[in-house]
């Protein structure tokens, strides 16, 4: 078992990000020329309340796996409650736009943060089919979501894998970049300090100064926050101006060399590479550390 990607009970960890894009194979097209081992597309599905059968959520993805946590890249498949909800958010911007964090237990999380009073939609069981290397496998997972608008950021949920297996098959964890571990998300907000405490009590993990912004470190992965201003020269444009969003992937990798020569591409001050997204994956940058 892969567990790395199975936190015990109690951990909270990063599990993935999520990016809406226009057009999942120019997205699959820029990472894979990034570096990146992409998975097929795969749309996803959940049980009809009333007969049972399995129907298209609204979204589906592909999705790039790493040995501890994953990307996900999403894009609409049906005009659903979340197939509308992901045309709107897509229609202000390309990019982040989803924040995943994985429990061993996203149904006691949800029933927790309910009695907390914060607004959640209903607990919900996904599934999604996906290819193996001798034919299929159902992924499935137990998802607590916040209720729409709750966060400003997006989408922010909590999620129990039931399939680590068939999501992180050995084939798919092996990138030519030498992609490793999801490290953390970067958020620019206006007010750093009201979008880490809005974080902080969802996650039950304080939020400590951090260099210009705030960290809020988890078992394995973090969020940092950002001034806006901050974030926009990170990023080198605004990602999404006065609204606090998610704005950077920080992602370990075995060494910058694969990076060095890209257009765009800058190294800070701590030895991260900053690297803009290519506009197929919309507003936003990649920030490469090694491990």
């Amino acid at each position: 078992m892969n567990t790395a990607n199975t936190p015990p009970k109690g951990a909270i960890t990063l599990d993935h990000s999520g990016s809406f894009v226009t057009d999942p194979d120019a997205a699959r097209a820029a990472l894979e020329s990034l570096g990146f081992t992409v998975t097929p597309w795969s749309a996803q599905v959940q049980p009809d309340p009333d007969t049972g059968q399995m129907r298209l959520t609204g979204t589906g993805n592909i999705c790039v796996m790493l040995g501890e946590g994953y990307l996900e890249f999403l894009a609409h498949t049906a005009d659903t409650a979340l197939g509308l909800e992901f045309r709107a958010a897509l229609k202000r911007r390309a990019g982040l736009h989803l924040a995943a964090f994985g429990s061993a237990d996203a149904a006691a999380d949800h029933a927790a943060l309910t009695a907390q009073g914060l607004e959640m939609r209903p607990l919900v069981h996904f599934s999604r089919e996906v290819e193996t290397e001798t034919g299929t496998a159902e992924a499935a997972f137990t998802v607590a979501r916040l209720a729409p608008g709750a966060m400003p950021e997006g989408r922010v949920q909590v999620v129990t894998h039931h399939s680590v297996a068939a999501m992180w098959q050995d084939r798919w964890t092996h990138h030519p970049n030498g992609a490793l571990a999801l490290r953390s998300m970067v958020i620019s907000a206006p007010d750093p300090e009201e979008a880490a405490a809005r974080f902080a009590r969802i996650l039950h993990r304080p939020a400590e100064r951090h260099g210009e912004g705030l960290r809020i470190g988890l078992d394995r992965g973090a969020l940092e926050f950002l001034p806006e201003g901050a974030a926009t020269a990170l990023v080198g444009e605004p990602v999404e101006q006065g609204h606090t969003c998610f704005a950077a992937l920080r992602v370990a990798v075995t060494s910058l060399a694969p990076f060095a020569d890209r257009t765009g591409g800058r190294m800070l001050t701590d030895g991260t590479l900053a690297l803009p997204f290519a506009p197929e994956l919309g507003r936003g940058c990649w920030l490469f550390e090694t491990a």
